[in-house]
């Protein structure tokens, strides 16, 4: 396994951009299957002859890549060896996925002196005076001010929502890594690995609590400064999107009670992203009322009626 994974870290060195990108989801797999055959101890010592084999055939520079498959596809596997649920071991993964996202992003700052946020911004600001000097040449200067300032605005956000980016990315990566795993494990041994039904997901009550507290505590602090404020913000943002997903998994349990075409939840979702500043609200109050109140129970108990 330590092979495959050394394959694919060099095809992703070595070919950036599209296909490097998307094998980036594809390096944790390796860790995965082997802890999910051998457990914690047998996937650790993997990531240690990974982690010297990618000092030696790759590049000092490729260890975060290691750094990051490694400790997020042993807490997945590890967690699969001991036969939790698809929603544990997505929920283990997820942690393992976020703490070494913040370990590299430490390591990045700390030991090779750049800081991603300011390189981040640098990138940012050297494209919005790319677009104001085009669109000075095209004569349109006056109409973008105002939404290039705006832009401006948002990207001046994004340093405090780092939390939240690390905390969203890691479950992308547990995601993607555990149902990539699944689909082979299932190939290769003849299991049936699956994750419930999105349209059973359902979070615990205690997620109201925790975006209730951050709501109260983001308008405490109020001056947009400090590590109060900060937490405040990016609680709020991860429990929130908790809770658009909660309710957009409602939607798909309303349609599948009501024998809806798959396509009805499908575009409710499309538009929702497409419209956020409306749509999206309204799930997230939608979520918010699954949570809290036992709708489904009601509705499953009209439905027996």
């Amino acid at each position: 396994m330590t092979g495959i994974y050394l394959l694919l870290l060099l095809v992703i060195i070595f070919m950036p951009g599209i296909v490097g990108s998307l094998l980036l989801l594809v390096l944790p797999v390796p860790f995965v299957l082997y802890s999910y055959r051998h457990g914690w101890k047998s996937g650790l010592l993997m990531f240690i002859s990974a982690t010297v084999f990618t000092i030696l055939f790759a590049n000092i520079v490729a260890l975060p890549f290691t750094l990051l498959a490694g400790v997020g596809g042993i807490a997945l596997g590890g967690t699969l060896n001991e036969k939790r649920s698809p929603y544990e071991t997505l929920a283990i993964g997820s942690i393992g996925f976020i703490f070494s996202l913040l370990s590299t992003y430490l390591l990045i700052q700390m030991v090779m002196g750049v800081n991603l946020a300011d390189e981040v911004m640098k990138a940012f600001d050297q494209s919005f005076a790319m677009s104001e000097g085009i669109f000075s040449m095209l004569g349109q200067a006056d109409q973008m001010e105002a939404r290039i300032e705006e832009l401006r605005e948002f990207v001046a956000f994004l340093p405090d929502l780092i939390p939240s980016i690390l905390v969203m990315t890691g479950v992308i990566f547990a995601f993607v890594s555990q149902w990539l795993s699944y689909k082979l494990i299932n190939r290769i041994e003849n299991k049936s690995f699956s994750f419930t039904k999105f349209n059973q997901f359902r979070l615990p009550t205690s997620i109201l609590w925790y975006y209730l507290l951050s709501m109260i505590l983001n308008m405490a602090a109020g001056d947009g400064q400090g590590l109060l404020y900060l937490a405040a913000i990016n609680v709020m943002i991860v429990t929130g999107t908790l809770l658009v997903i909660q309710g957009f998994s409602f939607v798909f349990y309303y349609a599948s009670v009501k024998n809806w075409s798959k396509a009805i939840p499908i575009l409710v979702v499309v538009f929702s992203l497409l419209l956020p500043g409306i749509l999206l609200y309204l799930v997230r109050i939608l979520g918010i009322i699954d949570t809290g109140f036992p709708l489904r129970d009601r509705i499953a108990q009209k439905k027996e009626s």
